[in-house]
């Protein structure tokens, strides 16, 4: 026993050394982990900024983005395929049917000719039955918050998000669309989101630099520069693909651009061409950081939310910023809320009383390869960004139209009437008279009054019945 007890001791004694030599290695395999995501993250970055950043300051494209939308072209073609053999006929004539004319089938006619079919004098009773049956339409199916959700597509385009109608098809199709979760979540999402990192942050640097220049020529081609590369870069972290029209007729400075609204990227989408002096109201955070870095280099106009209420302090400023013909042209949207991509809503007239020239662009996606509607009273700002950078691509064509001016005679109303039908005719939107106000409001008493004002100059006789498409406030 007494020779035993030496080798137990030794025995014994081996155990802390083992634990002092394993943790010894596992600060050496942390620090090993730690150098091999270093290295990986830079590899990273530098292709980034070789194949994506760098192009971007010269308004260049190596070709990727049309290879790769060329090869989801092609996917998207072989599911529809695919889906068409699987879904019988029938059903898919149904989608369709409901996808483009909605639950229920509207004539358009006035008010006046559709009473005319019901009576043969001047007042009956059964005139409710025309009243009654649009109420009846608008419990069912109104045309205005049916414009406040996503469109529904005919064919699936590989996102469950987009087709409520989706369903086990075969095997085949089963596994492309995992394959298509693993390369939007793994792979195209950590690459969005670097170069949303990148364009963010070189915005903000950039302009900060930029303002600390006295104001000169240099300073404004240098501020535009900053301003379109930091766009490109973060349309390219939405796959954007985006296709734009007469190019001759792109807003100048000292006029005034108003477009049709469908989501916050539509400011990305047409300064990714051009550069612009945005309006809107002052924020907090991130969007404060980047509205206070960007004003000091480009002259945006930013309000208080205290100076957003008084209407006549706003148009003053922004009758300022027109007159000066050497500052960029304003960008609005009248409509003042997002409209889902399919329907242009009514034009607020206070940004046709600036006066000045109006530049109307049409902006319509293609939402076969993603949804660009942000439903805001459905989602904030966090899970819309996180649907748009894990979708395909942003798609979408631009229209720029003729300058238009403000008649003799007319007033802004009518104006902002005039301008919306030429960008709901040109973007292939529908016209809609409703205020997309109405998206968190009630109707408007004015509204109630109109129809009710129609029909007894019907009655009366004193004239036609006017349209309750009044198209923009007239209050």
């Amino acid at each position: 026993m007494f020779f035993l007890l030496p080798l137990s001791c030794q025995r014994g004694s081996r155990k802390p050394r083992e634990r002092l030599a394993s943790g010894a290695e596992l600060p050496a395999t942390m620090e090993g982990l730690l150098m091999i995501a270093a290295q990986v993250m830079s590899v990273w970055f530098t292709l980034a900024f070789t194949l994506i950043v760098l192009p971007s300051v010269f308004g260049l494209s190596l070709g990727i983005s049309e290879f790769y939308m060329r090869i989801l072209v092609k996917t998207l073609e072989w599911a529809t395929i695919r889906i068409q053999k699987g879904v019988k006929k029938k059903q898919a004539m149904a989608l369709k049917n409901s996808a483009s004319s909605g639950i229920i089938q509207r004539d358009e006619t006035t008010m006046e000719k559709e009473i005319a079919g019901l009576r043969r004098v001047d007042f009956e009773l059964s005139d409710v039955f025309y009243f009654s049956k649009k109420g009846i339409e608008a419990i069912v199916e109104d045309e205005v918050t049916q414009r406040f959700s996503s469109e529904e597509l005919v064919s699936w385009n590989l996102l469950t998000r987009t087709n409520v109608n989706f369903q086990y098809i075969s095997l085949r199709l089963t596994v492309v669309w995992v394959l298509g979760v693993v390369v939007r979540y793994c792979l195209l999402l950590p690459l969005r989101a670097a170069l949303a990192a990148i364009g963010i942050v070189s915005m903000i640097v950039g302009t900060t630099l930029v303002g600390k220049l006295p104001n000169s020529r240099f300073k404004d081609w240098l501020s535009e520069l900053v301003h379109l590369t930091c766009s490109r870069i973060l349309v390219r972290a939405l796959s954007g693909t985006i296709t734009y029209h007469n190019k001759e007729n792109r807003p100048q400075k000292g006029g005034i651009c108003v477009a049709n609204h469908t989501s916050p990227i539509d400011v990305l989408i047409l300064t990714n061409d051009g550069c612009y002096a945005m309006v809107g109201q002052a924020h907090g955070g991130l969007m404060g950081l980047i509205q206070r870095s960007t004003v000091k280099a480009c002259p945006h106009v930013w309000f208080d939310r205290s100076e957003m209420k008084d209407r006549h302090l706003v148009l003053k400023r922004l009758k300022e910023h027109v007159a000066d013909q050497n500052k960029l042209p304003i960008l609005i949207f009248p409509e003042g809320t997002c409209i889902n991509n399919t329907s242009v809503m009514m034009f607020k007239k206070g940004s046709f009383e600036i006066g000045g020239t109006i530049y109307p662009v049409a902006i319509k996606y293609d939402p076969q390869f993603g949804d660009a509607f942000w439903n805001s009273s459905k989602y904030d700002i966090v899970s819309y960004l996180l649907r748009i950078m894990t979708s395909w691509a942003i798609v979408c064509n631009v229209w720029y139209m003729p300058p238009m001016i403000r008649e003799e005679g007319e007033d802004a109303v009518q104006f902002a009437n005039r301008v919306k039908s030429a960008i709901a005719h040109r973007g292939g939107l529908t016209e809609l008279p409703w205020d997309g106000g109405l998206k968190r409001a009630k109707v408007k008493d004015t509204f109630k009054e109109e129809q009710q004002k129609n029909y007894s100059k019907m009655i009366v006789g004193n004239g036609p019945t006017g349209n309750l498409s009044m198209g923009a406030e007239s209050d």
